[in-house]
């Protein structure tokens, strides 16, 4: 787990060094304060990139040219502890180093420090467009299925070059078919690969679920391919082929894939209330979590934003307990210290950190007080 933080130009954080972090780690203060600045901050080490922009200019502190972010990794064995380094320039570059060496695939960095976040964007996993739930779906296989990531870009190459071809109107045949059939090799693989995934998600999301919510029934789990379940994806592009030619572009495959959560065969997000959707959203990155702790010694790190918004006492002491069972690193964020510092299980203390105008200071346990 990381074990060391410095953050250098990140919002309101100019410089800032933490230490002694611990398994769970909370950050009160008021809002506006760097909570979540933080939490940015360590997914940059993770992803590269900030959780809530894409553009370097909105999160680098105003009149800097650049943001860096360095952490200490302990996974507790011998030879196992490295250092992980990202720099973000305002024109968009990024320098990332791990163990004093040079990255150039960020999937390397994806893998080194895996991580869960749960914050107000959470929600687009109900709420949102079926991309975010796709995106979800293809971090949890991506973690787990070391072929998932050549053959995701296998196939956005086919597809890019089939709908080139479908734009241009006058098709030649026989390219067109060469960049299908390699589109139907992949897609199919892809679909294999995130059926195989969705199996082992969707008993574990149930046992979560039942605990954080034994009153909602009917709950379920449902995976759409993006295409006619009774056909393979050849034959599924070989039907809608002439739409395909006539509009330009490839309709059905992976890409139109969908994970959908109902309540007796209604939409979960339009049946539940916004407590009960953020239950729903834990209990999927709590499953999620949960497999890529089994498949992988490293397990992940939760970045958890502001968890007493919208759920009571009782259910954030159950999310807490969770997280506390995943043996997951925790980053987690509230306004008061005592909004969080009792939720967790007894074995468990809670490093606690006050932050205020991009300042931030460890606090002494509650035993030494």
């Amino acid at each position: 787990m990381l074990t060391q933080l410095q953050i250098h130009h990140i919002r309101n954080l100019s410089r800032v060094a933490i230490s002694d972090l611990g398994q769970v780690n909370i950050f009160f203060g008021p809002n506006g304060s760097g909570k979540t600045s933080i939490l940015e901050a360590v997914h940059m080490l993770g992803m590269s990139r900030s959780f809530r922009t894409g553009t370097p200019r909105t999160f680098i502190a105003h009149g800097e040219q650049r943001c860096t972010v360095y952490g200490l990794t302990d996974f507790s064995a011998p030879g196992q502890r490295a250092a992980v380094a990202v720099q973000r320039e305002l024109g968009g570059d990024v320098l990332i180093k791990l163990a004093g060496e040079k990255v150039r695939s960020v999937a390397e960095l994806v893998a080194h420090l895996p991580l869960q976040v749960l914050n107000a964007a959470s929600f687009d996993l109900l709420t949102g467009s079926p991309a975010a739930r796709r995106q979800f779906l293809n971090w949890g296989v991506f973690h787990v299925e070391q072929r998932f990531f050549s053959e995701w870009q296998r196939f956005q190459r086919c597809v890019k070059q089939r709908n080139k071809l479908l734009r241009r109107g006058k098709l030649e045949n026989r390219e067109l078919a060469v960049w299908t059939r390699d589109l139907a090799a992949a897609g199919e693989r892809i679909h294999l690969f995130r059926q195989a995934y969705f199996e082992a998600l969707a008993p574990r999301f149930r046992a979560i679920m039942a605990d954080l919510s034994p009153a909602l029934l009917g709950l379920e789990l449902r995976y759409r391919k993006g295409w006619d379940k009774a056909l393979d994806y050849a034959a599924a592009l070989d039907v809608s082929e002439p739409a395909d030619c006539e509009q330009g572009y490839t309709h059905v495959g992976p890409q139109r894939a969908d994970l959908r959560v109902t309540v007796g065969g209604y939409s979960a997000a339009e049946t539940l209330s916004r407590g009960q959707q953020k239950l729903v959203v834990c209990g999927l990155k709590l499953a999620q979590g949960q497999i890529m702790s089994e498949s992988q010694p490293r397990g992940c790190v939760y970045l958890v934003d502001d968890l007493p918004s919208e759920l009571d006492a009782q259910h954030c002491k159950q999310v807490c307990e969770a997280l506390t069972a995943l043996q997951a690193q925790v980053f987690i964020t509230c306004v008061d210290a005592g909004d969080l510092s009792g939720m967790w299980p007894s074995e468990v203390t809670p490093v606690m950190f006050h932050v205020e105008q991009g300042q931030v200071a460890q606090q002494p346990p509650a035993s030494a007080q």
